[in-house]
């Protein structure tokens, strides 16, 4: 099926929303690693070291803004996606931190977000191959 000029122009929106909010992201954890690790401990420090965090209200911002743009259906079709793929991340996260019990090694809280994104991925893959 064809996107209709509305649903290419959203798209275009989004993209271009989310690639500015990745980019500040990037540049700031970027400087980050940079100056903010070397810095002594203190307040100014933690602001320093939590400002990627800039970038990723941004990209909240920019999803948010898409889900209003788009219509009911894909809205809907995105949510549903989104929610199997933290019910997923939760038994995955759940599961290894028995294993934490068992003597594996603890994972950053960073590998959540990692495992979000892969499932994400994975669940809006397989309900794509299934539409067709």
């Amino acid at each position: 099926m064809k996107a209709s000029t509305h649903e290419r122009r959203v798209g275009k929106a989004y993209l271009r929303e989310l690639g500015i909010s990745f980019a500040v992201y990037a540049i700031l954890l970027v400087a980050t690693i940079l100056y903010g690790r070397p810095m002594q401990e203190g307040v100014l420090r933690t602001v320093v070291l939590l400002s990627p965090m800039l970038g990723f209200c941004l990209m909240l911002w920019a999803i948010a803004r898409h889900l209003n743009r788009v219509d009911e259906y894909l809205r809907r079709y995105l949510l549903e996606s989104f929610a199997l793929a933290a019910a997923l991340t939760a038994g995955l996260t759940f599961s290894y931190g028995f294993l934490e019990t068992a003597g594996y090694p603890r994972l950053s809280m960073f590998a959540v977000w990692m495992v979000l994104g892969a499932t994400t991925a994975l669940v809006c893959t397989v309900r794509a191959l299934r539409q067709r």
